[in-house]
């Protein structure tokens, strides 16, 4: 089978997990600061790592589909 064509299936496990990626790695991201900010007693640190884990779920994103497209071209 060529590596362009998938199946419908894989498409779908892919899309799922795409879908999932960005939820998760914010939730991730939350709960370590919200564990950081009652270890060390401060109030801030749940909103940088609830930030830090936004972007790294956008980035994952960005990159899982320009290797898809860079896969499709080929």
């Amino acid at each position: 089978m060529p590596r362009s064509k998938k199946s419908l299936l894989v498409q779908v496990e892919e899309y799922v997990a795409l879908a999932l990626l960005l939820p998760t790695a914010t939730l991730v991201g939350y709960g370590m600061g919200y564990l950081l900010d009652r270890l060390f007693g401060t109030t801030f640190l749940r909103i940088v790592f609830l930030v830090l884990g936004i972007v790294s779920g956008f980035v994952q994103i960005i990159r899982q589909l320009s290797r898809e497209s860079r896969d499709d071209g080929a």
